[in-house]
């Protein structure tokens, strides 16, 4: 994976932030005004968890990936102003969980996420 160039969207950082647990790493990837939204088990569809913005995404990267736990960016598509990744991530005790995410890129920055996750339960 490498940086692709129509969208200036850098893939190699996505992934050596994911696999290295990296937060400001990829909260270099986002546009300032940037929006997440999230849906797993506890933010349903229709009321999805949102963090608008650096700080939130900073807050929000930074509890995930100071867990105990690994990550791995399984693949990786961008496409114009669009990309989508799978990432796994593993607790010590084997529980897993999978996150797919699809995004909007803005002048090679991410503007918008959705990130839907499923946890073993």
């Amino acid at each position: 994976m490498g940086t692709t160039a129509h969208t200036g969207f850098d893939t190699e950082t996505l992934r050596r932030g994911i696999e290295d647990r990296t937060a400001e790493a990829l909260l270099s990837l986002y546009a300032d005004d940037a929006e997440i939204r999230l849906v797993n088990r506890n933010a349903q569809p229709s009321n999805p968890a949102v963090v608008h913005g650096r700080d939130e995404i900073r807050e929000m990267l930074g509890d995930v990936y100071s867990r105990d736990m690994t990550h791995k960016l399984e693949q990786c598509v961008v496409q114009d102003d669009h990309a989508a990744y799978c990432e796994s991530c593993e607790y010590p005790d084997g529980t897993r969980v999978l996150s797919e995410s699809m995004i909007t890129l803005t002048d090679g920055k991410i503007s918008e996420q959705i990130i839907v996750e499923a946890w073993d339960e």
